[in-house]
């Protein structure tokens, strides 16, 4: 018996099940404004330069803290400049750049990481899965921005050893959930079939069961990406993230937070930018959930 894999289904059946998430997904409002959102947001980060007609990075001497809607010898400042008169929507859609980084970067790391240590212990058992998930437990017992805190403080601050301590945190989500799924497959019909068939250890993990255990990580993947977004910001606002002048939405907090009464603009914008792009990532993956959930699918 041999197995079936994905480049064996017809491209008409992958329409069909594309059809079927987005007939789902769709259902959702809030999930497709979200996913509008998000797009818009994506390619401002890809189109800054073009979008911009300053640097991040560039000063303007005679604009120190201008207003939104300012106009000075340089240019336009639409959303104003800061204390040393960087203008404020260069460094937002520069920073975007930054944060959405970070974000596939850590959800890739955890991703990876907690997915190998799921099905080991899900597969094997016995020792290896007392071992990895009692690790687990302990960096769940802590928590994550504290965690990912004492991480940063051992290995330095700055953006790269941010994006590592937080990766570190979050994949012990990704490995409790695909051990769990591996636990409710591995003893189906198909995977005893391909067990049969001769398949060996490792290509009935990650290519018999990985791929019926996608959905839920799929959904985690998201909202983790949202977490990781946030979790950096607060690091950079901390002064253990990102260091100036990065242009990243927490660094820019942290550089801002002693103008707050004088110029609400260089806090106010930079806080918008970390919300609405969470509250669509969030909302996008509540979408996800919906489509990918059978349990969640309304006929």
């Amino acid at each position: 018996m041999s197995e079936v894999t994905e480049t064996d289904i017809p491209a008409g059946t992958r329409r069909a099940q594309f059809a079927e998430f987005w007939f789902y997904y769709k259902e959702n409002r809030g999930a497709v404004i979200a996913l509008v959102v998000f797009a818009l947001i994506l390619l401002a980060a890809i189109f800054a330069p073009l979008l911009s007609s300053h640097g991040p990075d560039t000063q303007f001497r005679d604009a120190l803290l201008a207003p939104p809607l300012s106009a000075g010898a340089d240019g336009h400042f639409w959303l104003g400049t800061d204390a040393v008169g960087r203008d404020i929507l260069a460094r937002l859609l520069f920073g975007a750049r930054y944060s959405l980084f970070v974000g596939v970067v850590v959800v890739l790391l955890a991703l990876s990481v907690g997915v190998i240590l799921g099905l080991f212990a899900g597969w094997f058992g016995g020792w290896v899965d007392t071992v990895i998930m009692r690790v687990m437990d302990i960096i769940l017992a802590f928590p994550s921005l504290l965690l990912a805190l004492v991480f940063v403080a051992v290995l330095g601050p700055g953006l790269v050893n941010a994006m590592i301590a937080i990766a570190i945190v979050y994949q012990p989500h990704f490995a409790r959930l695909t051990r769990a799924a591996v636990l409710s497959e591995k003893n189906r019909d198909y995977v005893m079939a391909a067990q049969v068939a001769g398949a060996g250890n490792m290509r009935l993990m990650f290519r018999t069961v990985l791929p019926n255990c996608l959905a839920p990580l799929i959904v985690q993947a998201t909202l983790s990406f949202s977490n990781a977004i946030l979790d950096v910001a607060a690091l950079g606002f901390l002064g253990m993230g990102a260091q100036p002048p990065t242009p990243e939405w927490g660094t820019m907090l942290s550089e801002a937070r002693e103008f707050i009464l004088r110029a609400w603009w260089v806090v106010t914008f930079p806080g918008l930018a970390i919300l609405i792009t969470v509250l669509a990532i969030n909302l996008m993956g509540d979408g996800l959930r919906d489509a990918l959930d059978p349990k969640l699918k309304r006929s």
